[in-house]
């Protein structure tokens, strides 16, 4: 890379819902939504995640660091400030960085013995 990194500043996923509860042994295979951030520029990303709601105000900002040239995953249920995420909740994030990053979106759903797992790339938004 020439150190200017790929990706986008602003991302929206707009299909979450943390699952209740898991049947298989926790904390690996806690139901789960989670973000997989990439950057790939020569200096950290501060990253900023706001939260929708169909009933309720927008939460946020849910601040964090990737690292240059690095990789974070980040479990949505360990998001606790400003405000602990629900669980069994439909939402909607919008992340947003200081320098292009690129982002996926995953979710682990085992609430029964047969897993179930979704990975999506979220939905670049154009500057």
């Amino acid at each position: 890379m020439d150190g200017k990194g790929i990706g986008r500043k602003v991302w929206a996923i707009p299909g979450g819902h943390i699952p209740m509860g898991s049947a298989e042994p926790e904390p690996e295979f806690t139901s789960r939504d989670e973000l997989c951030l990439l950057n790939t520029n020569e200096q950290p990303a501060q990253v900023e995640i706001t939260i929708y709601y169909s009933t309720a105000d927008p939460v946020g900002p849910y601040r964090l660091t990737v690292q240059p040239r690095r990789v974070r995953h980040v479990r949505m249920n360990d998001l606790i400030d400003p405000q602990a995420m629900p669980l069994d909740t439909p939402y909607a994030s919008v992340i947003e960085a200081d320098v292009p990053i690129v982002v996926q979106f995953y979710r682990l759903d085992s609430r029964r013995a047969e897993n179930a797992i979704l990975g999506t790339i979220a939905y670049p938004v154009d500057e």
